[in-house]
């Protein structure tokens, strides 16, 4: 799915969701032969349940009917983020400071792209972790994804 394509069904589909008392953790599309699938992972603080990931799959069926921003054929599929969530926007990570993460870059640092550690703090630019006792800044611009790590 193209960056443009990714960030247009987010725009699109995150206040659908925001008003359904959900919070969009993270929207990925795998194309297939003849069909796509557009993963959607939802989130709350009572937790996600069947009943929930149901009623967001149907309110953004519905949106995305009328909308009709993907060009091909998908499925869509609604799930909880799971013990290994990822963070996508600056809140993630502000909400899990003190947390283990897996963090990689866009491009690599001397060398090194991917990094796992305890994050540290937050700022507008983006965050510091500590690896092998030593202290990383990484910039949401360098940012390629990152999620809790086990």
């Amino acid at each position: 799915m193209s960056a443009t394509l990714r960030e247009r069904l987010i725009a699109l589909i995150e206040p659908l969701i925001g008003r359904l008392g959900y919070e969009l953790v993270d929207l990925e599309h795998s194309a297939g032969r003849g069909s796509a699938v557009v993963r959607l992972y939802i989130d709350r603080a009572a937790g996600v349940g069947i009943e929930d990931c149901e009623r967001v799959s149907r309110e953004v069926s519905a949106l995305l009917d009328v909308e009709d921003p993907i060009p091909t054929a998908y499925t869509l599929e609604v799930s909880s983020p799971g013990f290994e969530r990822t963070l996508r926007t600056r809140e993630h990570f502000e909400r899990f400071v003190g947390s283990r993460v897996f963090v990689e870059l866009s491009a690599p640092r001397a060398g090194r792209r991917r990094y796992t550690g305890t994050l540290l703090g937050v700022d507008a630019e983006g965050f510091s972790l500590e690896v092998d006792g030593q202290r990383v800044a990484v910039s949401f611009a360098d940012l390629g994804k990152a999620r809790l790590a086990g």
